[in-house]
């Protein structure tokens, strides 16, 4: 099926930004801490400039949300999402699993997303809606570096492999025991991180994801992704991802209520 509009410039903004982004990865770039403790380098603000160029360009009326740049418009019908190098402490300390994340948001929900890791290698986009609504996932249609993907059909914890992110903001609370309850249960245990664990997800090859401290512009393009590659994406609650969203469950769907139960289960 031919690609929209919108996502045939969304991959060529996530293509701009892999140019700059790979001349200057390992260039020794100064390093600017922001108000909120975060690092940024010239990689991050040139990369937004040119990914907003592009999508403004092309799209004047839509609103932006990025990283860098800042907000315009964001209660416009359509908004575009982005972190120009979701993983710049990975890009500061010169390994290459850091990604350009677009996604755009449509009256609430979703609906398109593109993955860049230009020096990792891997490029994920998706749709949804476009394509067999009764699939799962809300519909739509997922690729890696241009092959169909499809989650995982792993229906049992004792079957599944988990990846997390960040768990820093779980050890403090009581479902920091449930975590390792059900850690305990699944076959497999690892922490791939940032874009590589959702790549996986969506893919098939790992049954689920869970991190405790993101924010929207880190997983919006994920979650169209993995929905559309058959997968379920919430929060560690089990709610919508929303612009507020500060945690994440996702799966191939087959293992998330199990997974919920298991998180939500009274401590012993």
């Amino acid at each position: 099926m031919p690609h929209s509009l919108e996502l045939t410039t969304a991959l060529r903004a996530a293509e701009r930004a892999g140019e700059i982004a790979r001349a200057l990865y390992r260039h020794n770039l100064e390093v600017t801490v922001k108000a909120d403790k975060s690092p940024v380098t010239e990689a991050d603000v040139r990369c937004e400039q040119a990914i907003r160029e592009v999508l403004e360009e092309r799209f004047p009326t839509y609103g932006f949300y990025g990283e860098e740049t800042g907000r315009r418009d964001v209660s416009a019908e359509s908004v575009w999402l982005v972190d120009p190098i979701d993983g710049t402490k990975a890009f500061i300390r010169e390994y290459p699993l850091f990604s350009t994340q677009i996604a755009l948001l449509r009256a609430g929900r979703i609906v398109l997303g593109v993955s860049s890791a230009p020096v990792f290698g891997e490029l994920a986009w998706a749709e949804r809606g476009r394509g067999d609504e009764a699939a799962g996932g809300g519909g739509g249609e997922a690729y890696l570096n241009g092959q169909p993907i499809r989650v995982s059909e792993v229906d049992s914890l004792e079957r599944a492999t988990i990846s997390s992110g960040n768990l820093q903001s779980l050890t403090r609370g009581p479902s920091w025991s449930r975590y390792g309850a059900l850690i305990r249960r699944v076959s497999r245990s690892r922490g791939y991180g940032d874009f590589l664990h959702y790549h996986l997800l969506a893919a098939g090859r790992i049954d689920a994801v869970l991190e405790s401290d993101v924010n929207i512009l880190d997983i919006a393009a994920c979650v169209a992704i993995v929905t559309a590659a058959g997968g379920s994406f919430t929060d560690l609650a089990g709610g919508p991802v929303t612009l507020e969203t500060t945690s994440v469950l996702a799966t191939n769907g087959l293992m998330h209520a199990s997974i919920l139960e298991a998180l939500r289960a009274d401590e012993k």
